[in-house]
């Protein structure tokens, strides 16, 4: 990759899953990353590791469902690197239940981290991209999620519902100043469904996830959308194991 087209890249959730291996694949492609989550011991260590490399990449300290601490983050980007060129929306939870479990705190979290923490993002990184030279990309990762309904992942299901109906209003609206991608995965190897505490939603996630991409699979897609020329806007990808029935 020349000069010309590395870009900056923050990301969020950086930590761990899909956001790790997002900031890895960026990195070697030539992009400047900076990584944000709350695990701030792991993204020291993932951006040591990348500089190690002789990739470029700081982070800092991030709760996705403080909106004042996603715009610290999204100014911090361009202090440390002069712009931003794209955003990826990527920090995610899922705690699911049947809803006669009545988790309402959980329902309520993911209300947050997932549907407000990509509303937090965009609205940090919208006005910075459309002042600058060049424009912004927003890359927002929902999952299949987002297109189809499954027992005990209703309230999941609505706020990637949601981050795909977001995203396909921020596209309509753009004006062509800022690209829009929403990568939505499929069963992806991470650390998402450790977060279910509900017996019965944990014991069908277990067949559920069976079968599973690799977080770099969806890191290569959002590279790939990341990669395409200015006037290229890869607008929805959705990318499943083979084999997968949903």
């Amino acid at each position: 990759m020349t000069r010309t087209t590395a870009k900056v890249v923050a990301v969020t959730g950086a930590s761990s899953g899909i956001g790790e291996a997002t900031a890895r694949r960026l990195a070697a492609d030539g992009h400047r990353v900076f990584l944000g989550a709350r695990r701030t011991d792991r993204l020291a260590a993932l951006t040591e590791e990348i500089n190690a490399a002789g990739g470029t990449a700081a982070y800092r300290p991030l709760d996705v469902t403080d909106a004042a601490s996603v715009r610290d983050f999204v100014s911090g980007a361009r202090t440390r690197f002069g712009r931003l060129d794209v955003l990826v929306n990527n920090a995610g939870v899922m705690p699911l239940s049947p809803l006669d479990a009545l988790r309402t705190d959980e329902w309520d979290r993911m209300i947050d981290v997932n549907l407000r923490g990509v509303l937090h993002g965009i609205a940090a990184a919208l006005p910075l991209m459309r002042e600058q030279e060049g424009g912004g990309h927003l890359v927002n990762v929902a999952s299949v999620g987002a297109y189809e309904v499954s027992p005990t992942a209703a309230v999941y299901c609505a706020t990637k519902f949601a981050v795909r109906a977001i995203s396909e209003g921020l596209r309509q609206e753009s004006g062509g100043r800022v690209r829009v991608t929403l990568v939505s995965p499929g069963v992806t190897e991470s650390e998402l469904a450790d977060g279910i505490s509900d017996p019965v939603a944990r014991s069908a996630m277990a067949a559920y996830r069976a079968v599973a991409l690799p977080a770099s699979a969806v890191a290569d897609a959002i590279g790939y959308a990341v990669a395409q020329p200015r006037e290229v806007d890869v607008n929805e990808i959705v990318v499943r194991p083979v084999g997968s029935a949903q």
